[in-house]
């Protein structure tokens, strides 16, 4: 059988966009009362995550400049928890990726992994900190709040995660997950609140996106009013986040997942699958079938959040590193995440085996969806089972001429000329450069 064809639409967003971020990061901190609380010279301690945040390299050296012009002495820390293989090389060259090193940022890059033990949880397991970022005389704590991507709850990806798990390195990361989801929950904000309490944080700045992937609004937050604060950004977070429009789909191919869009790979809020032991799915978008073709470069083999597909391609299962995946899923302790599905020799043999079955007759009544990551979701195609949906709905501009199936000789699908707004048409534009 013939492919069904499949139509271009475009989802409008009404959300909140900064022009420029590193201005308003500047001026956040320089109105912030770091002034009253550091005496001039002291040792600033910046945090800086593994997550692709949109302009963060932008807005990290505005952070440093700012503080640097008010007579301090910043430096940034890594503090992503395991992730770069959990070693101080792997973290560095995550982060010169971000544009962040000592060079753009005018100030010491630490990735270094060591970390000081400050107490313990009510578990009786060890509250670690990072021991450059402990040294310092005081801590601005960097991070985006968003959604969670194993569960919900007041406090999830924000500025106590950052400060319990980021920069707890991998031994603070295995603490709070060591007793999976319920100790994640639990841990979070408890680690974070000690953390908060206990150690020379003067600052945290929190980045909020939205569903295009730009930066929506930049916050300084006094440390005595994050614990208040942070579940409200959260709100506000969740409220312009990116979704799919469809509460059913037959049939969903994701062109890639990849670590710089989501710490799970494949965002969960996006595709209504958690695969967390003991934890039910969310309750939309219900996806009967779910492929995915490849792993971005920018994840380096981490292929965390495979095990959220049904299929995938030969291509895709020869790439993967197994010592990040490994890391990564040992230290977050869900291993579902990390299973690696059926692969197919081929892009095509991966999308007609996932029409085979999606529980349809007839290719031709399969409701399906292609999106080229879970991060950027403006532009997408459906089959023609959902164009009378998407013609109804007042945020969608459907193309009611088909758009050719752009396959090579190979069965290999050219995302990039599906999506050359998104990463993949982004990266293949610099390649040709």
């Amino acid at each position: 059988m013939n492919l069904p064809r499949i139509h271009r639409v475009h989802q409008r967003f009404d959300v909140p966009d900064l022009e420029n971020p590193a201005e308003f990061a500047a001026e956040a901190v320089a109105s912030s009362r770091i002034r009253e609380r550091l005496a001039p010279g002291a040792r600033i301690a910046v945090t800086a995550g593994s997550r692709g945040i949109a302009s963060i390299g932008p807005i990290l050296k505005a952070v440093v400049s700012t503080l640097q012009s008010m007579g301090f002495e910043p430096f940034v820390v890594g503090a992503m928890g395991s992730h770069g293989k959990a070693t101080a090389e792997g973290q560095r060259e995550l982060l010169a990726e971000f544009g962040i090193t000592p060079e753009a940022m005018g100030c010491r890059v630490e990735t270094a992994m060591e970390t000081v033990t400050l107490g313990t949880n009510s578990f009786g397991l060890p509250i670690c900190m990072d021991a450059n970022a402990h040294a310092a005389d005081g801590i601005i704590v960097v991070n985006r709040i968003k959604p969670h991507t194993s569960f919900t709850g007041q406090y999830e990806s924000g500025l106590l995660k950052m400060l319990a798990i980021g920069l707890g390195k991998r031994e603070g990361a295995s603490q709070v997950h060591k007793l999976g989801l319920p100790g994640l929950k639990r841990l979070i904000p408890e680690v974070g609140t000690f953390l908060l309490q206990n150690t020379k944080v003067v600052l945290g700045l929190a980045i909020l996106e939205n569903a295009r992937e730009h930066t929506a609004r930049i916050a300084a937050i006094e440390p005595e009013d994050i614990l208040e604060q942070e579940p409200k950004l959260l709100d506000e977070a969740r409220a312009i986040m990116g979704r799919l429009p469809f509460d059913a789909i037959d049939f969903l191919v994701v062109g890639e997942l990849g670590k710089n869009y989501s710490g799970t790979g494949l965002d969960p809020n996006v595709i209504g699958r958690q695969r967390v032991e003991t934890m039910p799915d969310l309750p939309r978008p219900v996806v009967t079938r779910l492929a995915v073709l490849d792993v971005a470069e920018e994840s380096h083999g981490n292929a965390l959040g495979i095990g959220l597909a049904d299929l995938t391609t030969d291509r895709f299962v020869s790439k993967i590193d197994p010592t990040p995946m490994r890391v990564n899923s040992m230290t977050s302790n869900f291993l579902t995440r990390a299973r690696v599905p059926l692969a197919m020799a081929d892009d095509r043999a991966v999308i007609a085996t996932g029409l085979d079955t999606c529980w349809r007759i007839t290719w031709d009544e399969a409701r399906m969806v292609i999106i080229p990551n879970t991060l950027e979701l403006e532009t997408f195609y459906v089959s023609e089972a959902l164009v009378g949906e998407c013609l109804s709905h007042p945020r969608l501009d459907i193309d009611e001429a088909p758009t050719p199936w752009p396959f090579d000789e190979t069965g290999h699908l050219d995302q990039a000329a599906l999506f050359p707004n998104a990463n993949q048409g982004r990266r293949k534009a610099r390649s040709h450069a």
